[in-house]
């Protein structure tokens, strides 16, 4: 008896699942197309919802990583976000010198290819997987980064600083 039991709930589930998906399908395919709007006005034309002229955007910027090597050197990594694709970034590498008691941008390079890192990854936890200086002349400098967490770290790019100068290794 709990055998039947057992049977008639198994083939009752099975029924109202195959009556439901029935129910969805109809719902899905039939049906008349939306209707078109009747009066022409009703959308904007050319000269309505135009927006304002818009002053150009700034680059949003974050710096993921920063170097200070006593008073010779400062060197930092900074994200650029793309303007023309929010997922993507660049980064640039900056040599400070101090200079007259205040650091001084002596050089600037990219890090990779414009636009060709990630943004969030790149101003996430963990986002550094290698920046490394010395106060060696020429000054070497290592950088390897976060490309997805499921790809991994880049490969490392190797610089040289001298005199305040960036010279890819």
């Amino acid at each position: 008896m709990i055998k039947n039991s057992r049977t008639f709930t198994s083939w009752g589930v099975a029924l109202a699942t195959a009556t439901a998906a029935t129910v969805t399908i109809g719902a899905t395919t039939g049906g008349p197309p939306n209707p078109l709007p009747t009066d022409p006005q009703g959308r904007p034309t050319a000269s309505q919802g135009k927006e304002p002229p818009t002053e150009p955007q700034v680059t949003e910027r974050r710096r993921i990583a920063t170097s200070v090597l006593d008073r010779d050197f400062k060197f930092t990594l900074t994200a650029l976000r793309s303007q023309a694709d929010p997922l993507a970034a660049s980064v640039r590498l900056q040599v400070f010198v101090f200079k007259d008691g205040a650091w001084r941008e002596s050089d600037r390079a990219l890090v990779g290819d414009v636009d060709g890192w990630f943004w969030f990854p790149l101003t996430g936890r963990h986002a550094v997987c290698e920046f490394s200086t010395a106060g060696t002349e020429p000054a070497p400098v290592a950088v390897s980064l976060l490309i997805t967490p499921s790809i991994g770290c880049s490969p490392t790019e190797n610089f040289q600083i001298k005199d305040g100068q960036i010279i890819p290794a």
